[in-house]
């Protein structure tokens, strides 16, 4: 594995660990699904996507990470046993959400509380019927994070070195 290959995957692995923390499945009380799954890896990247975009030096490395995040969920999706026509149609459809979650994250400091709201219950499915109960602590949590993430250096980022523990 070539040295730029393996800090995509540190990261991606980090960005995995993350996304698969208990606590969104039972604080946070959602859905436990493939679906779930990929966009909350989406929302941890992206903050981390746009710190890096922060410094032009990193180009190289953003186009990496990304290639190497679609490239680890198509394979995903083959192992789950889905068909070519399937992953390709799923494909497109999380590109467009991941670009849609991107976009809302540049933005995501100004926004007030109700948007993030509506924001979060668009892409992430949460049990029961106290969703916006629920969502608060999601908004709390990638509100953590989101500052978390701008706090790193860029060296950080780039290793994959980051620890973010959620209270």
């Amino acid at each position: 594995m070539n040295k730029n290959l393996k800090k995509e995957s540190i990261l991606f692995n980090n960005i995995l660990l993350l996304s698969r923390n208990k606590v969104f499945y039972t604080k946070f009380d959602l859905v436990d699904s493939f679906e779930n799954r990929i966009h909350l890896i989406f929302f941890h990247i992206s903050f981390l996507f746009i710190k890096i975009k922060q410094n032009k030096l990193n180009k190289e490395f953003y186009q990496k990470s990304f290639d190497f995040l679609f490239k680890q969920i198509e394979l995903n999706m083959r192992e789950l046993g889905f068909g070519d026509v399937q992953v390709n149609k799923n494909m497109k459809f999380l590109i467009k959400n991941f670009y849609n979650i991107l976009l809302y994250s540049e933005i995501y400091r100004n926004k007030v509380s109700k948007s993030k709201e509506i924001f979060f219950l668009k892409y992430l499915k949460l049990n029961g019927a106290k969703k916006h109960f629920y969502v608060n602590f999601l908004i709390e949590y990638f509100n953590i994070y989101e500052a978390f993430c701008f706090d790193l250096s860029d060296d950080s980022v780039l290793r994959g070195d980051f620890n973010f523990k959620h209270k």
